[in-house]
């Protein structure tokens, strides 16, 4: 995998999570985790994760 298709992996997963948390009706640690982990990775790769919140 190229280092630009990580990068989009990394961001379509992380757009993902973002939709989950603005559907869901109740609190989800492990959801707010994840959701900060995939911050921390796309960090890594040089993209900034507030370009990608909802």
């Amino acid at each position: 995998m190229s280092l630009d298709e990580l990068k989009q992996v990394t961001i379509d997963f992380y757009v993902n999570l973002q939709r989950i948390k603005k559907a869901q009706t109740g609190e989800n640690p492990e959801l707010n985790y994840q959701l900060k982990v995939y911050e921390n990775k796309l960090t890594a790769l040089g993209i900034p994760a507030t370009d990608y919140q909802m």
